[in-house]
């Protein structure tokens, strides 16, 4: 068969681009030598929490996922609770003296590594949920009237006054959304609607950024949930897509702004999951997934579970495997000068997340996971 001009052209020019590239003598060309790839490092945060992980047991592990409280002035309790190894310890109002002096000198008495600090956290919203008597920032009720600006300038100050009594973590930023007054979160939002209250915030943890870590609760919202999760589990009557042009919103834009924590609230959006927040696993992919949040997830208070008086949420040691095995990273207990007096033993809330380790309910990875989190937080802390 006769081939056409044009193959031939196509031919002869190959030809000569072979010969081209061929070295002279016409051996064939040798093969370019393959570029090596760089081992990506670690940023030295990261390295050392893989370190630490790898040399923990799985009851280390566990024992960082709690952060726990004892109430009074007198160091020794709560330096009890932190020789379980646990991640941290909150404070309440019945930790704090008389002055910030005296608060840093009770947090150094109970967390002696500053290479390795404990989280150290406390709610300081400002007006009706303030631990600190000398907090003199503004509040929510006049902030949400007030340019973004000066949330900003409120929770800087308050940053100042936490970081200097030794306290490292707020969780002080309220991103629930409500308009009506007779909300149980009314008196504490930072906006009535889900624009100011985003754009609040937003400066809330722009304020904050660099001096305390930024928590921003009550995810997925609780002004969209009548009622006090304190004391039960408020339910919102809120779509999915109802929940993503509104309450979702001022959570999207902490996040967006740096946030370091988000607590999980003990309140159910059925539409989505029946369980509450902290319990529920499709909330915890929302907030990983939808709203790219890759810090720590905290939970409320575990004890408000147990006060809701649903007979579900009487086991202490379930509530805590339960949230693991939903997404949380930091498990929060309140509780009194004898734990027993709520039906708690801290010893044994370690114990129970290493047992359904061991039994296969919450995933060896999953554990990790959540442990990783909680032991990069505190070593970013200690870089500060």
């Amino acid at each position: 068969m006769r081939r056409s001009s044009a193959s031939v052209l196509i031919a002869a020019a190959t030809l000569m681009l072979l010969a081209a590239c061929a070295p002279s003598g016409g051996a064939p060309a040798a093969a370019p030598t393959p570029t090596e790839t760089p081992t990506p490092t670690l940023d030295p945060i990261a390295a050392e929490v893989e370190e630490r992980l790898s040399d923990m047991s799985i009851e280390q592990r566990a024992a960082q996922l709690f952060m726990l409280h004892a109430p009074g002035t007198d160091p020794a309790p709560l330096a009890a609770l932190a020789d379980l190894g646990i991640g941290g310890l909150i404070l309440m109002g019945d930790n704090v003296p008389a002055t910030p002096a005296e608060l840093a000198a009770l947090v150094d008495a109970v967390d002696g590594d500053p290479d390795f600090p404990l989280l150290i956290g406390i709610d300081e919203e400002g007006g009706d949920v303030q631990r600190l008597p000398w907090d003199d920032a503004a509040a929510a009720p006049t902030l949400r009237d007030a340019p973004p600006e000066a949330t900003e300038e409120a929770f800087a100050r308050r940053a100042s006054l936490l970081a200097e009594a030794g306290v490292s973590v707020n969780f002080g930023i309220i991103a629930d959304v409500t308009a009506d007054p007779d909300s149980f979160i009314f008196d504490r939002v930072l906006g009535t609607d889900p624009r100011a209250a985003a754009e609040r915030a937003a400066a809330a943890v722009e304020g904050e950024h660099g001096v305390v870590a930024s928590t921003l609760k009550h995810f997925p919202g609780h002004g969209a949930a009548p009622g006090d999760s304190h004391t039960s589990i408020p339910a919102a009557d809120l779509s999915l897509e109802e929940w993503r042009a509104g309450p979702a919103l001022p959570f999207a834009a902490g996040i967006d702004a740096g946030a370091e924590l988000v607590m999980t609230g003990h309140l159910a959006y059925p539409a989505v999951d029946e369980e509450p927040a902290t319990l529920s696993r499709a909330w915890h992919e929302m907030l990983r997934d939808e709203l790219g949040f890759d810090g720590v997830v905290v939970t409320d208070d575990m004890t408000m579970l147990q006060n809701s008086g649903l007979p579900e949420y009487q086991d202490p040691v379930e509530n805590a495997v339960r949230a693991v095995v939903a997404g949380g990273d930091l498990l929060l207990y309140v509780l009194p000068a004898d734990p027993a007096d709520v039906g708690i033993d801290p010893a044994a809330l370690i114990s129970g997340l290493v047992t359904a380790v061991e039994e296969g309910r919450i995933p060896p990875e999953r554990l990790e996971d959540a442990a990783r989190h909680v032991l990069t937080l505190r070593l970013a802390l200690a870089d500060r």
